[in-house]
């Protein structure tokens, strides 16, 4: 049977599977669309087998998975497509409430680090759907994230508006790992030629994609509400490699997370080994 593959149906992800359909290379994988808490939760209860999931929900959950190496979604400063809109300033939200999309997980802990310790605020949270109009009919702030976040980062017009990426940026000095790509263990341990082939069509559709930015701009812009130009400086604003330093960033979010208490442990990256099964 083909691997089940999730599949982020943001913007943010369309480089790294850009290049699959020029290389026809799905028809050799099941590839399942959703959001970012869908397929986390496709991939915790063994739905796919292997899939990008938020960094927060691996952490949780690293004990029945393992690690794609050299791929995540990431940034070093501005992210454009994870946003706060706020009809105060950010220092004053303090018993505000502010509204988290229910589409998301990493973004919810790092926006509750970036308030209580960037800026000392403690508001009153709750979780929303992702519609702005519902977002503030109770909020005073709203976290958005994906296509929607992006819209506002053009034009929030009445808001105030606060980059996350680049909030986590100045608090921490560090780079932000949003999302990471991830096998489910017994996958990863029965099927490793499977997990292999995987990793190495998403590799070669990176490769692809970082080399034609200008032709998967021109390719969304299509269909998209963005031009070309803003498409092509948000692509090149995203990084999707994991190498020491992204791995730093993102252990130092897990130890922050831990303090606040929306971790247990911190745990230690684990990364597939395609002769073995499981590499330390």
């Amino acid at each position: 049977m083909r691997p089940k593959v999730g599949h982020i149906q943001f913007l943010n992800c369309l480089p790294l599977y850009y290049g699959l359909v020029k290389s026809y290379a799905l028809l050799d994988i099941e590839l399942i669309k959703g959001t970012p808490t869908e397929l986390n939760n496709l991939l915790i209860s063994g739905g796919l087998d292997i899939s990008p999931i938020s960094s927060i929900e691996y952490a949780r959950h690293h004990e029945s998975l393992v690690l794609f190496p050299d791929f995540t979604v990431s940034s070093d400063g501005e992210v454009k497509s994870i946003l706060m809109l706020s009809r105060f300033p950010i220092e004053e939200l303090s018993g505000k409430k502010v509204a988290l999309t229910s589409t998301s997980a990493t973004s919810h802990v790092l926006l509750k680090l970036i308030l209580s310790r960037g800026y000392g605020v403690e508001p009153e949270y709750f979780i929303c759907l992702p519609d702005l109009n519902r977002l503030f009919e109770n909020a005073d702030a709203a976290l958005l994230i994906g296509d929607m976040a992006l819209k506002y980062s053009v034009d929030a017009k009445d808001f105030y508006l606060y980059d996350l990426g680049m909030e986590w940026k100045k608090l921490t000095g560090k780079k932000m790992v949003y999302a990471v790509w991830a096998v489910n263990r017994r996958f990863a341990e029965t099927r490793s030629e499977l997990s292999e082939y995987v990793f190495d069509i998403l590799k070669k559709s990176m490769v692809y994609s970082m080399e034609h930015l200008s032709e998967i701009a021109e390719y969304a812009a299509k269909w998209e509400p963005f031009s070309f130009f803003f498409l092509k400086e948000y692509f090149k604003s995203l990084r999707f490699d994991f190498g020491k330093d992204y791995q730093d960033g993102l252990l130092y979010f897990y130890r922050l997370a831990t303090e606040i208490g929306e971790l247990k442990t911190v745990p230690e990256p684990e990364f597939i080994n395609f002769h073995s099964g499981v590499k330390t």
